[in-house]
């Protein structure tokens, strides 16, 4: 065999192996693609003090949250009373079912809402919905949303679209125990700091999202936010 030859066969060699190694790493599918580095959650006894959560440690989380994002840390975040808030939901489960969040303008007359939220490695939005109320200037329309992952990545879920959770195993084991019971929702995708725009597949459905393994800073843009049409499908819930 002459240098040339053995040459082209030791190349065809290593692209066999490479594809060998790549076909192992990945079967192509969307539970392949799904596979994720183990998501570490926070401790929740550094936010509950004798079983009451503290909102001032929640929101320090979320501040160390996007210094190590390398998101702006505005000075209203740290200055304005009220402004960034962070929330249990009333179940004493932080770590899992929480959030962090900023209202940006929530607009009734010109019926529009941005919303940033935070959310920490393996932390959920409690899953709700929202229908048309009606208040004292007439009807309101359901609010309908889309989000944009500006940092780190999330898991969406929605009633909406095939049952594939088993798919997402990493997400599913960090379901909130007070939460896991009353899920209505059943597809998930895992979105990333892509650029791209989710909007609620159908208005009035279920959905939520989960913080993916840094955790999540995303934007939301939507109609009018009323809060007498939003509801949760894990009881006893408190926002």
């Amino acid at each position: 065999m002459n240098t040339t030859m053995f040459a082209r066969v030791g190349a065809m060699a290593v692209l066999a192996a490479s594809m060998t190694v790549f076909a192992a790493g990945c079967c192509g599918t969307a539970a392949c693609g799904s596979q994720q580095k183990e998501i570490k959650t926070v401790d929740n006894k550094d936010f509950y003090k004798d079983g009451k959560f503290d909102a001032e440690k929640g929101k320090q989380a979320y501040i160390e949250l996007m210094k190590k994002l390398n998101a702006p840390v505005y000075k209203r975040y740290l200055e304005e009373p009220g402004f960034l808030w962070a929330v249990d939901f009333a179940q004493g489960d932080f770590a899992s079912f929480g959030m962090g969040g900023v209202f940006w303008v929530n607009n009734r007359d010109k019926q529009y809402f941005a919303h940033e939220i935070f959310l920490l490695p393996g932390q959920a939005i409690a899953e709700h919905r929202h229908l048309p109320t009606t208040d004292d200037k007439g009807p309101l329309q359901c609010k309908h949303e889309s989000w944009q992952v500006r940092y780190g990545s999330v898991y969406g879920f929605s009633e909406v679209g095939e049952p594939n959770l088993d798919q997402f195993p990493e997400a599913k084991a960090l379901l909130a125990k007070c939460q896991a019971p009353h899920l209505n929702c059943v597809h998930v995708e895992k979105w990333e700091a892509d650029g791209q725009v989710h909007p609620l597949p159908k208005d009035e459905t279920w959905h939520f999202m989960m913080g993916g393994p840094e955790g999540a800073i995303v934007s939301e843009y939507a109609t009018y936010h009323d809060g007498n049409g939003l509801r949760f499908s894990c009881p006893n819930v408190a926002f």
